[in-house]
């Protein structure tokens, strides 16, 4: 007779693309131990790409195509797929897939779970009362919750009125092998990766302040710009030495290079857009800057402290839970430019702090920080979920969550 089958995940997200929510899922797939659960994937609109990181060809990527809009027909495929696949545990990802867990609605046996990793634009504090109400009523539905941020988890608590017995914070890891490796690149490499333009004044006099990320509204990366503007007239002697390096791709590119131009700093920024060599490019940085709107757990940030830079972060979200300023780095008030620049000032200028900045932020990540502890949390938790091994077995996993 053949064996059982291990238990099915179905992950819905919005889209397989670059980014955060992204990387963890991709990471809590590979590195789930053969035979524990098998995964699938479905992409409310489209893969880009991002699935050939998955290591098991046996790991299934549907995508629906949804039409911007209440796309009826979408929701019909996805209802028959899931009748299909009869999975164990349905988990979704932010606001966009909450609606797909209605889909599950008569399948008997699924647990449907739900996971809050960050917000958009559109409710940036969680405050849209449509999606409050919308998101309370799916309270009748989800069986646990998940939050990435103790900041998001107190939010789904008090906000949306999800139980504590019903929720679990479970912080994102980092591959701490890989960034450590790959911290502070070799003149000749920082020669290699960087455009020679951005190396034009003398190589070692040059100060690199980069970010990594989405090309979003959300990510601000406006904010850095004008910041980095106004930094060369608070310290002209300076400003011949900075550049501005922002990796990803998204829809503000082009605005973000027309707001360069207007600032006048065009000429000190490199926008290599998507890249595989994030490590390399982070060790050609002296000073990294996330400036968003808001975050969850920043996947970026972490691993920045993990390649043992100084960190300087705005103060939402679950950025302060990462950043404790005056140790790994520094926080500045949310899209205020003249705040960053004047946090940056005596950064720039004492590459003693930022070098101890740097080491306690490496230090702090690897003691904290891992993928294995947050997959073996995930998993745990999924467990639990299907009455796979005792509740008490998963403690790490909820321990976090204070009120």
């Amino acid at each position: 007779m053949a064996s059982e089958q291990p238990p099915l995940v179905l992950h819905i997200i919005y889209a397989l693309g670059t980014g955060g929510l992204e990387n963890g899922l991709i990471h809590i797939i590979n590195g789930t131990p053969p035979g524990r659960y098998r995964h699938a994937i479905v992409c409310l609109t489209q893969a880009e790409g991002f699935q050939r990181r998955l290591q098991d060809e046996q790991v299934a990527v549907y995508e629906l195509h949804m039409r911007p809009g209440t796309d009826v027909s979408a929701y019909r495929r996805l209802r028959r797929l899931v009748r299909r696949l009869r999975p164990d545990i349905v988990h979704s990802r932010n606001l966009a897939p909450l609606e797909a867990q209605l889909a599950t609605l008569g399948l008997a046996g699924v647990r449907r779970v739900h996971g809050e990793h960050g917000r958009d634009m559109a409710d940036l504090d969680g405050s849209n009362r449509r999606y409050r109400l919308f998101r309370r009523a799916m309270r009748l539905l989800v069986h646990h919750y998940i939050a990435v941020s103790q900041d998001l988890a107190g939010w789904l608590r008090h906000s949306i009125g999800v139980k504590p017995d019903r929720l679990t914070q479970i912080y994102n890891g980092v591959d701490i092998q890989r960034f450590q490796g790959a911290a502070s690149a070799s003149p000749a490499l920082r020669r290699q990766l960087l455009p020679a333009g951005l190396l034009s004044a003398a190589e070692d006099d040059v100060l690199v302040i980069g970010s990594v990320g989405r090309l979003a509204e959300v990510k601000s990366q406006h904010t850095l710009l004008e910041a980095v503007a106004a930094l060369r007239q608070m310290l002209p002697a300076l400003a011949p030495r900075l550049r501005i390096v922002l990796v990803g791709e998204g829809v503000m590119r082009d605005r973000l290079q027309r707001s360069a131009c207007d600032l006048g700093v065009s000429d000190i920024l490199w926008m290599p857009g998507d890249r595989d060599d994030i490590p390399e490019l982070l060790g050609c940085m002296d000073l990294f800057v996330l400036p968003s709107l808001g975050e969850g757990i920043s996947n970026t940030l972490l691993e920045a402290m993990a390649s043992g830079l100084p960190v300087v972060a705005s103060d939402v979200g679950g950025n302060p839970e990462l950043v404790r300023p005056g140790q790994h780095g520094e926080l500045f008030p949310v899209g205020d430019a003249q705040a960053l620049a004047a946090v940056l000032a005596p950064l720039c200028s004492d590459a003693a702090r930022r070098a101890r900045y740097g080491q306690n932020a490496r230090r702090f990540v690897s003691e904290r920080f891992s993928w294995p502890a947050t997959i073996d949390n995930y998993l745990g938790l999924y467990d639990r979920l299907l009455g796979r091994t005792p509740a008490g077995d998963v403690a790490v996993a909820t321990a976090d969550y204070r009120e």
